[in-house]
């Protein structure tokens, strides 16, 4: 079924709905009462010029070679109105280029239709995922919106900042220079493109748009080109912020917070149904009327591990939240410095049965961001990297953890109650010949400095701590995802 753009774009008729009145005594009072991890959702008024990270720690590993770059929102509050939300922020894409003891960081906004606007208004006017619009803002369409804050994905040797509501936008992988939004064909500009692409072992990439009841299934070439883009009937509109996919099919998975309402912010449209349980749909990548549905019980989520295959069943593991009451209500409380008061995500796995069966189990391990070797994506593998260490006090992580599917073990590593932690990606090594010869690289935010730092770690070793940890003389705010580029 060829993709309607007028059936996905009409919501932006709804963008314009609602007014946001700036309440600058309540960020005030909440002002006061900030705590220390709020530097993790603190604004950045400028780009970050390349500047050089002093090794603090350890020492650099041989053979790590290559850019770490990494996107999350950066600026959330202008005079005239701040966003509501912590998914709303303007995207400020990190580059970690390492070479061997020495590491350069450098880190620009970019430069969306979106910021352009705010910046000329001094207020943030866009409607985001729970920030409701201003009647200044002018939006023809979901790529004026676009905050391009969630991810990043290289498309052979270009990279794309992306957001889940619209298209990708392409940058200057030395630079970081904005080059512009991806058409990926010209009948379907400003189509939904999700930022949790995935991306098998050849370098083929998948990706699903979100339309309601929809889905648009993407299908590009490893340097971004366009190959296919068809459109499947989903059995609910559920909120979708990721997916999975094995070496011959994609998974869907269909939580119970469902859209009930077209409105904005975006949030406001959905409601938790538990009743309704979870459903998978599994699709045949090579024919994608060939599906199968699963059921199971209900539970919310942001972010599903890779899949693989054991005979005719289907694995994968997911970070499991009680509810969605996080995305609702608590990542607006974050922005404000409210501490959390509700379950972080623990860690689980889904095993889809030859018989139609599902099995979930669930480990009393606090996780969330699953990552695996890229190289062993939708193929057969037992590892799983993940933070961890939240609690109700905090949103953010303080450890990385290893889990083990084979033995059901986890070792980790605590940075310690003055540290938060981004994601890390999984970086294999040279000539290595299983999952644990690999190390991980990701930036965290030492509170008690006042710093970034970005960190290497063995995965075989996590426990040991890191091998080499560099510093940077600025502190930059939490980020979502990443990607390695070696």
């Amino acid at each position: 079924m060829i993709p309607s753009r007028r059936s996905f774009l009409m919501g932006a008729a709804v963008l314009s709905a609602t007014v946001i009145t700036p309440d600058l005594v309540r960020a005030a009072q909440a002002a006061a009462a900030i705590p220390n991890w709020a530097l993790a959702t603190g604004d950045i008024e400028a780009d970050i010029a390349p500047r050089a990270m002093r090794l603090v720690e350890g020492r650099a590993p041989v053979g790590l070679e290559g850019v770490l770059y990494r996107n999350g929102p950066a600026k959330f509050r202008r005079p005239g109105g701040s966003a509501r939300h912590w998914f709303d922020g303007d995207g400020l894409v990190r580059r970690f280029s390492v070479s061997g003891d020495s590491v350069e960081l450098a880190a620009r906004f970019v430069d969306t239709r979106k910021r352009r606007q705010e910046e000329r208004l001094g207020a943030m006017v866009m409607p985001g995922f729970g920030t409701p619009p201003d009647p200044r803002a002018e939006i023809g369409s979901p790529d004026d919106a676009n905050a391009a804050n969630t991810s990043v994905l290289m498309a052979g040797d270009r990279l794309w900042a992306l957001w889940e509501g619209g298209s990708p936008v392409a940058m200057d992988p030395q630079t970081l220079e904005t080059e512009g939004y991806v058409t990926l064909r010209s009948d379907l500009r400003s189509m939904p493109f999700l930022a949790h692409p995935r991306v098998e072992p050849n370098g083929r990439i998948w990706n699903l748009g979100m339309g309601g009841g929809q889905a648009i299934v993407w299908r590009l070439s490893a340097d971004g080109t366009f190959e296919d883009a068809s459109v499947i009937d989903l059995p609910r509109a559920s909120y979708v912020h990721d997916f999975t996919a094995t070496a011959r099919h994609l998974v869907i998975v269909l939580q119970p917070w469902v859209r009930e309402r077209q409105t904005m912010p975006f949030a406001d449209g959905f409601a938790w149904r538990p009743e309704m349980g979870t459903q998978i749909l599994v699709v045949d990548k090579d024919d994608l009327t060939r599906r199968r549905l699963f059921e199971t019980e209900a539970f919310g989520f942001f972010h599903l591990g890779d899949a693989w295959t054991v005979g005719d069943d289907i694995l994968f593991d997911l970070a499991l939240h009680r509810d969605m009451d996080f995305a609702a209500r608590g990542a607006s409380e974050v922005v404000e410095g409210v501490p959390l008061d509700g379950e972080p995500a623990h860690l689980g796995l889904i095993r889809l049965k030859a018989d139609g069966t599902t099995e979930l189990t669930r480990l009393a391990v606090v996780a969330e961001f699953p990552r695996s070797d890229p190289e062993r994506a939708g193929l057969s593998r037992r590892l799983s990297v993940h933070t961890t260490g939240e609690n109700r006090e905090t949103p953010f992580a303080r450890a990385i953890g290893v889990t083990d599917w084979g033995s059901g073990q986890t070792r980790a590593f605590d940075f310690g109650a003055d540290h938060v932690v981004d994601e890390m990606i999984y970086v294999a090594k040279p000539g290595a010949q299983t999952e644990a010869d690999a190390w991980l690289v990701g930036p965290g935010l030492n509170l008690a400095e006042r710093a970034t730092e970005l960190h290497v770690l063995d995965v075989a070793r996590i426990e040991d701590g890191p091998v080499a940890t560099w510093r940077a003389d600025v502190a930059l705010p939490a980020a979502f995802h990443g990607v390695w580029a070696g």
